[in-house]
């Protein structure tokens, strides 16, 4: 199979920068701890927060790759807007990239929970055909996931709110093959869904959820492959189990032809829940995003649920601007003008985190498959890039906890060193006033 071989095409070469893994400055902090620990000093350390569900409606179907809300109080279907601009839009220059494209003329297939057309700012942005396979319509949404995704891709503006859709004219085809209140879906409905979104021709198939117990499944796989044969986009979530940094493969992610997205935070590093492994080709925001619910309103969410779409509204606007370019060749236009730390791909963030004007400025045409980036020869006079991020580098990280570390070890030593001298004044005056 062939087609949009994202994953079957590529040189993976795994970079041996730890950036989006373990960190150097973790590395550091421990070596320094090696030291102290010599020197008999203690430090006590806090275990990472874990993001919650706080959702009030409803749960995501088994496999879904939602973390629910970001612990940032109850989410309300129903309920107000959030006012501000959200970070992950904040990040990119959206006059300058919709002035290139706005994703008009573009079909978004949401295989989802459904998605919530009551929510104004998706009323106008749903496509006809909407299906459900389970009970209840495909424009209801009783748990919340599809219409968080929808709006990633393409909720239209409101006054009020600073949220909108990353391709805020593309058009949403809701394909609902899971959530529904009596019955849930599965691997063959999610089949029948991809072959629903290719005979209704949708540009781009998004997919933000995985098989239970990341499961290969033949009818699915065959689905998949029927729909890149056919020339179709598919975008999926790369999955949240991957707290402990192991690689491991995830469906329908792991799939020659699927465009695999893992979630990245503000610092352009791999949130620490998205899965790792070799079948990741990019990454997005997936922390903190705000989208919109059923029945009107806003919540935050944190997941590769919620990554996935965003590069799903990348390539909307890829297809609008350019309509001839084949499915691998949009993919390869977003990875290779990602924002990575080293040369190629790794196995935490792919070939690095999604820039959207960058992938909407280059004027050149994509090759079907992405290249690392040249090795600069000493002497030719070429100069290598710094990576954009959001933070502090690697090298200014490391620095900073290795300070932090010994500055804390060195006040306990002093502490204890100083106390050991007040002791012996005190005895020494005590025997001396004692011999008198």
């Amino acid at each position: 199979m062939r087609g949009l071989n994202v994953k079957g095409r590529r040189a993976r070469s795994r970079s041996r920068n730890g950036r989006n893994g373990r960190s150097t400055a973790t590395r550091a902090a421990q070596r320094v701890l090696g030291v102290l620990a010599a020197a008999g000093v203690c430090l006590a350390t806090a275990p990472p927060a874990l993001a919650s569900d706080g959702s009030s409606e409803g749960r995501p179907a088994p496999g879904h790759t939602d973390f629910g809300l970001a612990a940032s109080g109850e989410c309300v279907f129903g309920g107000g807007v959030i006012k501000s601009t959200p970070w992950s839009l904040q990040r990119v220059l959206l006059d300058q990239l919709w002035a290139q494209a706005t994703g008009k003329g573009v079909t978004v297939a949401v295989i989802d929970t459904g998605v919530d057309s009551h929510n104004r700012q998706l009323t106008d942005a749903m496509a006809p055909g909407s299906k459900s396979w389970v009970d209840g319509s495909g424009t209801q949404d009783l748990e919340g996931h599809g219409t968080r995704v929808a709006g990633i891709i393409a909720a239209r503006p409101m006054q009020g709110t600073g949220f909108e859709g990353i391709a805020p004219d593309a058009k949403i085809l809701s394909l609902r093959y899971t959530g529904g209140a009596n019955k849930q879906g599965n691997s063959g409905t999610m089949a029948s869904a991809i072959r629903d979104a290719v005979a209704k021709h949708a540009d781009v198939i998004n997919i933000s959820s995985d098989t239970a117990n990341k499961k290969d499944d033949a009818t699915l796989r065959s689905a998949v492959t029927a729909a890149v044969n056919a020339g179709a986009l598919i975008v999926a979530a790369a999955g949240n189990d991957g707290a402990d940094g192991k690689s491991a493969d995830t469906y329908p992610a792991s799939y020659d032809g699927v465009l695999a997205v893992a979630a990245s935070d503000r610092n352009d590093e791999r949130a620490y829940f998205s899965q790792s492994g070799d079948f990741v080709d990019v990454a997005a925001p997936g922390v903190d995003m705000v989208s919109t619910v059923p029945k009107g309103g806003q919540c935050t969410a944190d997941g590769t649920s919620f990554a996935a779409p965003y590069v799903a509204g990348v390539a909307a606007l890829l297809k609008e601007k350019h309509p001839t370019w084949k499915a691998a060749q949009i993919a390869t236009r977003i990875e290779q003008t990602a924002q990575r730390p080293g040369r190629g791909p790794n196995r935490f963030t792919g070939w690095g985190v999604v820039d959207p004007v960058a992938a909407l400025s280059d004027t050149s045409t994509p090759a079907t498959s992405p290249t690392p980036d040249p090795p600069v020869r000493a002497g030719t006079g070429g100069v290598v890039p710094m990576a954009v991020t959001m933070g502090e580098s690697e090298a200014e990280k490391e620095r900073r906890t290795a300070i932090y570390v010994l500055g804390t070890g060195l006040a306990l030593v002093l502490v204890v060193a100083g106390s050991g001298v007040a002791v012996r004044d005190w005895r020494s005056r005590r025997t001396g006033r004692a011999g008198r």
